[in-house]
């Protein structure tokens, strides 16, 4: 009997007792001892109910010989007639069905109470063991997670049990009737209901694993909700104000040169051919227009094989739009009435009309970033002309090779970074990460005299030192960083410097919005791997008319929108005339018997009566990203990969069946 004893299930269906004596010994089986009245062990989750409770704390009890929940192997489908999060003393006095999930159990002075969530919020649920015992009984063999089902009268908390900090903390729900509609039987990887800087104590990893669990807290709830509410927004904006058309285009597309690897889908019917999955809707929108479609959008789905980051995944997605016969003023001012219409109903942010505006030149040389948070005030100066005669020859070799020298100039940083840190600490080391070879500095000290490397101090002459400082804005105490090479790499070392410096300072006002637009970007950029240009956006984006001559160093009709620091739309006037676009697509490297094979339906829509157009997409969940201060897009994602492109949930990639691969003509070894 012991050995069957133990293979019972730990979650006891008890009835009424049983008397053994009173049965045949032939009727003793499983179905019959598993009715039997035994005194088990059982786990009790005293967790508060309030924020002035103590922490929680796993008890053992021994049960006491008294019916325990009864479970059926059947599924119900129980009616509500009220949510969890939307009770309120308005509704003191009424009967109510809720069901939802244990969210918390304590067991306080002979009572047992529990708070119940559903996806609106949570309610105190309370007993009455005189009154309701068999409700009182069921709630104390609850735990947590538990989906149940509760019926019971409204009442207002004792005075002593009000929780102001919780929205229905004052009332609480008389449990008359509960029903389990399902148990957990496994041990839960965390708790669902924690403080709300739980994501730092939980490691991603198993969030990932137990996406299902995860989305059930308050945060990623919350966070997901402000997705659609996003969603939900833009969509009515952009169909009720502006007269746009949702259209869905292909995901299973032809690849092209984008910038990106494609995800490529082998073709069963074409054997030896390939679908690819779309890195953005662009050729097709662009063909939308050149259908007649005035205002065309779409929330799209995009697939990219790329290097991950906290910011990026394999498969993202973006509001797509496109318009016919729009001028750049015209679509630049229609998407800054969109993102201020977001930010003001999403998060009560007035954003600046208009928005303000660099040129790329601009934003390079001020910040060394196309995407600059100027939410601080460090900005980069250009020293070249300072040291074109100087006699420290590391200058004077980068300048002679055609590249330059910039500064940054730390306020008080001489008081803050030893002469250590900055030859071989955190600063030196995020220079080395951005491709610098060094560091090189210089000292304003109290007296006005700098201190730094020897030859570097002494090539500054006294009327050049004085130059040398004004044009830096610096004085006593600060810190004057350098960055000597190609323009590239100067901007990428004192742009991560500057990011980095103001995070170790402080220096960034969080209550601040700093939104702008960079504008004037180059159409083209070298490619030093393949020794070519390429399209610094893509090879769809209009030259400007003024650099028609010379498209090589035109500017493009291309924008982005950049919000602390971080670009969350960009888009572009596009090419809409045939002969235009094939000399684009030829400095890029693409020949005419190329762009024919992979552009040829589009220079063909193009010749027939395609309308001048634009767009702009935007990284929806980037986006909401920032509106959530959630620090990675995986927490604005239901089911996001992770930073090795897998899925903790499903585990894809995996391996698929042998007659799969021979159904699409692959080999199998």
């Amino acid at each position: 009997m012991s050995m069957i004893l133990r293979a019972l299930p730990a979650i006891a269906l008890r009835s009424k007792p049983l008397s053994v004596s009173s049965l045949p010994l032939t009727y003793l089986s499983l179905k019959t001892l598993a009715q039997l009245n035994f005194c088990l062990r059982r786990r009790t989750f005293a967790v508060s109910a309030s924020a002035n409770q103590p922490s929680s704390a796993e008890t053992l009890i021994l049960n006491s010989p008294k019916p325990a929940i009864s479970f059926k192997n059947t599924l119900e489908w129980v009616s509500r007639t009220g949510l969890c999060g939307e009770l309120s003393e308005s509704d003191v006095g009424k009967r109510v069905r809720l069901c939802g999930w244990v969210a918390l159990h304590r067991i306080h002075g002979g009572l047992t109470f529990l708070n119940l969530r559903d996806h609106t919020g949570i309610v105190q649920i309370t007993t009455l063991p005189d009154d309701f015992p068999d409700a009182h009984s069921i709630v104390n063999d609850l735990r947590l997670e538990y989906v149940i089902s509760i019926e019971g009268v409204i009442r207002h908390r004792p005075i002593e049990s009000v929780n102001k900090k919780m929205k229905t903390g004052m009332i609480e729900v008389v449990a008359e009737h509960v029903q389990v509609l399902n148990a957990v039987r496994s041990k839960l990887p965390f708790l669902v209901t924690t403080a709300d800087n739980a994501n730092d104590s939980i490691k991603e990893e198993i969030r990932l694993r137990y996406r299902c669990l995860d989305l059930r807290r308050p945060q990623m709830n919350s966070n997901i909700m402000l997705r659609h509410r996003v969603v939900k927004l833009i969509r009515r904006y952009l169909e009720d104000v502006h007269g746009f058309v949702e259209i869905e285009t292909p995901i299973l597309s032809r690849s092209t040169p984008e910038g990106a690897r494609d995800y490529l889908v082998p073709s069963r019917v074409q054997p030896g051919t390939f679908y690819a999955l779309p890195q953005s809707p662009q050729l097709f929108k662009q063909m939308l227009m050149v259908s007649g479609f005035d205002k065309y959008y779409q929330i799209a789905r995009c697939f990219r094989d790329e290097d991950l980051r906290a910011d990026r995944q394999p498969e993202f997605t973006q509001l797509d739009m496109e318009m016919a016969f729009i001028p750049l003023e015209d679509m630049l001012k229609l998407s800054e009435d969109l993102i201020r219409q977001v930010f003001l109903e999403i998060k009560g942010i007035q954003l600046p009309n208009p928005f303000p505006r660099l040129t790329y030149a601009e934003a390079m040389n001020r910040y060394g970033s196309d995407r600059p948070d100027t939410r601080f005030d460090l900005e980069l100066r250009d020293v070249s002309d300072i040291f074109s005669d100087s006699s420290f020859k590391v200058f004077t070799n980068a300048l002679a090779t055609g590249g330059i020298i910039k500064v940054l100039c730390v306020p008080s940083g001489a008081k803050n970074y030893s002469n250590t840190a900055l030859k071989k600490g955190d600063i030196y080391n995020e220079a080395i990460k951005s491709g610098a070879k060094g560091l090189p500095f210089l000292k304003v000290l109290n007296d006005g005299a700098i201190e730094g490397i020897p030859a570097l101090v002494t090539s500054l002459l006294p009327e050049k030192r004085e130059q040398f400082l004004m044009r830096c804005s610096a004085g006593s105490g600060d810190l004057i960083l350098f960055a000597v090479g190609p323009h590239a790499s100067v901007n990428r070392t004192l742009d991560r410097l500057r990011v980095y410096i103001a995070h170790d300072f402080g220096l960034i006002d969080q209550s601040r919005h700093s939104i702008l637009w960079v504008t004037d970007f180059p159409m083209f950029e070298w490619n030093s791997l393949e020794e070519r240009l390429e399209a610094l956006h893509h090879p769809f984006t209009a030259p400007n008319p003024e650099d028609m001559e010379n498209l090589v160093s035109a500017r493009a009709l291309a924008y982005d929108m950049v919000y602390n620091g971080v670009e969350i739309g960009g888009g572009s006037l596009r090419i809409y005339k045939r002969e235009v676009q094939e000399k684009v697509l030829e400095i890029v490297g693409i020949s005419a018997e190329q762009a024919e094979a992979k552009f040829g339906y589009l220079l063909e829509a193009l010749d027939m009566g395609a309308p001048p157009h634009g767009g702009i997409a935007y990284g929806l969940d980037r986006l909401v990203m920032l509106l959530s201060g959630a620090n990675s897009i995986r927490d604005v994602i239901a089911f996001p990969k992770t930073a090795t492109a897998q899925c903790a949930l499903t585990r894809a990639p995996s391996e698929v069946d042998p007659q799969q691969l021979k159904d699409l003509s692959f080999q199998t070894h």
